[in-house]
């Protein structure tokens, strides 16, 4: 991967779970939590997610926005929001556009098996679109406690 602490974070655009356009200039003056995630409805990203859910009043007050991204489509992103409760935007980086611009759409390896697929990082951007942190080993039933340390 290959942005890193004190980067300028890639300005993207994408349509949330409802079809609208997001755009990373929107938060200016606000703090971004960037996560990408593998897919909705799976064990692990549901674990993230309820958790950012669990403490998301809590990184509110501290000035957060959460913003999920993997590249599931908006009706998946629709029924995952609805089944979970989640408080916060999912993003339907369907064509891998912004995955790309962080770099998180990489080879693995399952059971001897390459496949391309999402990585599972993290981008906490600051209210100058700074990146201030960079967590790449999520772990995904404390990922709250990871983002603020």
């Amino acid at each position: 991967m290959s942005l890193k602490v004190g980067d300028q974070a890639p300005v993207f655009k994408g349509k949330d779970q409802n079809g609208n356009e997001i755009n990373l200039k929107d938060f200016k003056g606000k703090k971004v939590v960037l996560y990408f995630y593998p897919k909705d409805n799976t064990p692990g990203c549901t674990a993230e997610a309820c958790n950012l859910r669990d403490n998301y009043s809590e990184l509110q007050k501290r000035g957060y926005v959460i913003l999920g991204v993997s590249s599931d489509n908006e009706k998946s992103h629709q029924k995952f929001i609805e089944k979970f409760d989640l408080p916060f935007s999912l993003l339907a980086d369907v064509d891998k556009t912004i995955h790309g611009q962080y770099g998180t759409w990489i080879e693995k390896s399952m059971y001897g098996r390459k496949y391309m697929g999402t990585a599972r990082y993290t981008f906490v951007i600051d209210e100058n679109g700074i990146i201030t942190e960079v967590i790449e080993k999520v772990k995904t039933k404390d990922h709250t406690a990871q983002i603020l340390g």
